[in-house]
C-alpha cells in the first residue's frame, strides 16, 4: 500500500490583479514544507500537479526544500482549481468591490458558498468552467492514475477545491459537504491517503505540522 499526500498551494495573493501567484508568505510555506518531509527522510516516487502557476509554484518550493531535484512532476489540468469569480458571476453578475475589509471577505464567500452549490446542484454553469461532473471526473481520474500506475509515495500539489473533492470522494460524502471542507484547508496543508489498486482510505487531512514551529505562528493562512 502507498501513501498519497496532497498539498495545498502555498497564500496567493487574493485581492491582487492576479490571484495566481504565490506571495511571498506562500513561497516560504512551500519551502518549510519541503524541509520538514525532509527533516523525516520522506520521498516520493512522482509528483502530479495542476498547471496553475501557484499549484507549480509551491512544489518548486516543496522542490528546493526538500532536495530532490531529479523529480519532474505530471502535469495534470484536472487538479485546476474552479474559477471563483466565474462562480460568483454566475449567480450575482452585478459588479463586486474588491473583498478588503472583513465585511467585504464575509459578503465574497457568502457568494461564493452560494455560487458553488448552484454549479453543484445543476443550477448554474460558470463561463468557461466544465460541468461539476466534469470537475469531479479530472480529480478522481488523478486518483485513479495514483492508484494504477504507482506503489509508493506519492505527492500530489493543488488547490482547495480539488483537494476537498478528492477528500469527498474517498469518504462519500455529499456534494455540498465539500464546500465546508474546501474553505477551511490552509495553504500548504496536507492530507494522506493510503491506497492500493482496489481502496483508498484517508488517513489524516488539512494537517500544517510542517508550520507549528515557535517561528511560524504568523504563517498560518487560508487564501
Amino acid at each position: 500500500m502507498g501513501t498519497l499526500y496532497l498539498v495545498r498551494h502555498g497564500q496567493a495573493s487574493f485581492g491582487a490583479d492576479d490571484y495566481d501567484q504565490l506571495s511571498e508568505l506562500g513561497q516560504r510555506q512551500s519551502r518549510r514544507l519541503g524541509a520538514y518531509f525532509r527533516e523525516r527522510g520522506l520521498t516520493f516516487e512522482a509528483v502530479i500537479t495542476g498547471s496553475l502557476k501557484r499549484q507549480q509554484q509551491t512544489w518548486l518550493g516543496i522542490q528546493e526544500g526538500l532536495g530532490q531535484t531529479h523529480l519532474q512532476p505530471l502535469v495534470w489540468p484536472g487538479l485546476n482549481e474552479y474559477d471563483s469569480h466565474a462562480v460568483i458571476h454566475a449567480i450575482h453578475p452585478e459588479p463586486l468591490e474588491k473583498p478588503n475589509t472583513p465585511e467585504l471577505y464575509k459578503h465574497h464567500f457568502g457568494l461564493l458558498r452560494r455560487g458553488l452549490q448552484a454549479w453543484m446542484r445543476g443550477q448554474s454553469q460558470p463561463l468557461g468552467m466544465p460541468s461539476y461532473a466534469e470537475f469531479v471526473a479530472g480529480v478522481t481520474s488523478a486518483l485513479a492514475h495514483v492508484q494504477t500506475q504507482h506503489s509508493g509515495n506519492v505527492l500530489l500539489v493543488s488547490s482547495g477545491g480539488p483537494i476537498a473533492t478528492a477528500i469527498g470522494h474517498v469518504l462519500q460524502t455529499p456534494a455540498e459537504v465539500t464546500i465546508e471542507i474546501n474553505m477551511r484547508i490552509r495553504n500548504s496543508a496536507m492530507s494522506e491517503i493510503h491506497y492500493n489498486a482496489k481502496r483508498l482510505s484517508l488517513i489524516s487531512h488539512n494537517t500544517i505540522g510542517h508550520l507549528e514551529g515557535p517561528d511560524q505562528t504568523e504563517w498560518v493562512t487560508y487564501t
